[in-house]
């Protein structure tokens, strides 16, 4: 903790604290994420930090460094300026955003699902508050403190933390899940970015896990395209089976060309582009 000064706390939660640091000797603002550790705490407890390093991708907030002082697990991660994107949709005041925007958003989180899920990685809790954007508005999947690896590409969870508002019907109906579950997540934020509400709303849990299970949400606002219409309509297929995986949606024809101008722009990742054509679901 010597080599950082703690600026603000930005967040608070049952994890702990979010903690917008400067490290002293380069100046730079980074977020440093404090974990209490529990006694006798097993390597489950660090495996957020030992994910994120792996997470090497231009829509994944990057990890710098990890420690344990004081009975704390400590995860320095990329500070996003940006805020995240629930406080962006907030902002908006009901003003909904352009489709131009949404679809250049959607393909960055497309890109890092499809990152974590050829890692065999379910995040587990995709929601607009774990989703960032920097300076220029580029987005960054992160927190993956609910994350966890499966063993082999066919393999099926059974335990799922998450956020109700996002969590898929095969989880409420205590179903082995596999990464389909992070796809109806993503599908629950593309419709939040295009109604600023979320898709599934009740006075009641009970009401709400209907409404998830039965698949009712009204339909999106006039002004947008067919193509995220039936976008949304696939990733709240009720059969997880039936819905694309993330690399399946980033070749649709409607979306190629946000594709190929997203990757073109991100330094050393051209050749996802071809990478995305050959990756085989799991």
């Amino acid at each position: 903790m010597e080599h950082y000064k703690i600026l603000n706390v930005i967040g608070e939660g049952s994890f702990g604290r979010a903690l917008l640091v400067c490290h002293q000797n380069t100046n730079h603002n980074y977020v440093m994420k404090e974990v209490r550790l529990p006694t006798g705490a097993s390597q489950d407890s660090r495996q957020e930090a030992i994910l994120l390093a792996k997470m090497k991708h231009p829509n994944i907030v990057k990890f710098k460094e990890s420690f344990e002082e004081d009975g704390h697990l400590y995860i320095v991660m990329e500070y996003c300026e940006g805020g995240d994107l629930l406080a962006t949709i907030k902002h908006q005041r009901g003003k909904l955003f352009s489709e131009q925007t949404i679809l250049q958003w959607f393909v960055q989180m497309c890109l890092a699902v499809q990152h974590i899920h050829e890692k065999r990685v379910l995040h587990r809790d995709i929601k607009s508050k774990n989703i960032f954007l920097t300076q220029n508005r580029t987005i960054k999947l992160g927190d993956f403190g609910s994350a966890r690896i499966l063993s082999s590409p066919m393999a099926h969870a059974c335990t799922y933390v998450g956020t109700p508002y996002y969590v898929p019907p095969e989880i409420w109906e205590n179903v082995p899940y596999t990464n389909k579950s992070d796809i109806w997540s993503l599908g629950c934020v593309l419709y939040e970015i295009c109604t600023l509400k979320h898709p599934f709303q009740a006075g009641s849990w009970k009401n709400l896990i209907m409404k998830i299970c039965h698949g009712s949400y009204s339909p999106l606002p006039s002004q947008y395209s067919y193509e995220i219409r039936s976008l949304i309509k696939q990733m709240f297929r009720k059969d997880p089976r039936q819905r694309p995986s993330a690399n399946t949606i980033l070749t649709r024809r409607g979306l190629l060309k946000v594709v190929k101008s997203i990757v073109g722009t991100q330094v050393n990742t051209v050749h996802f582009a071809y990478r995305i054509t050959l990756k085989k679901d799991f």
